[in-house]
């Protein structure tokens, strides 16, 4: 029988050891939050956590629960603007990148 790696922790391992893809893991969760799949971000932004700064380091860092930053980000959580976009700003600054929104023109649905 083969051994296999859980797909948190092959997940977990690549964000520790890319930087690239901690970034492009950042940017894909915000861009899911933005384009209104919300869930897939907050669950995509909730790996992202656990997999670099963690949320006993995040709570420390913004002074919150750590429980609560978990809340918002599980899939019943309903995070305020204002706690997500805190989240997202301090991770930002210590991935050391700023993500940018660019609008473009599409075809009416």
């Amino acid at each position: 029988m083969t051994n296999t790696r859980d797909f948190s922790e092959t997940l977990h391992g690549d964000l520790k050891s890319s930087v690239e893809f901690r970034r492009a893991l950042l940017s894909e969760a915000v861009a899911c939050m933005v384009l209104g799949d919300v869930d897939t971000g907050k669950a995509v932004l909730r790996e992202y956590i656990n997999g670099t700064i963690s949320f006993p380091k995040l709570g420390a860092a913004l002074g919150r629960s750590p429980k609560s930053l978990m809340r918002m980000l599980s899939p019943q959580g309903n995070p305020q603007a204002r706690n997500l976009f805190e989240m997202i700003a301090y991770l930002q600054k210590i991935e050391g990148t700023v993500l940018h929104v660019h609008a473009t023109g599409c075809a009416a649905a």
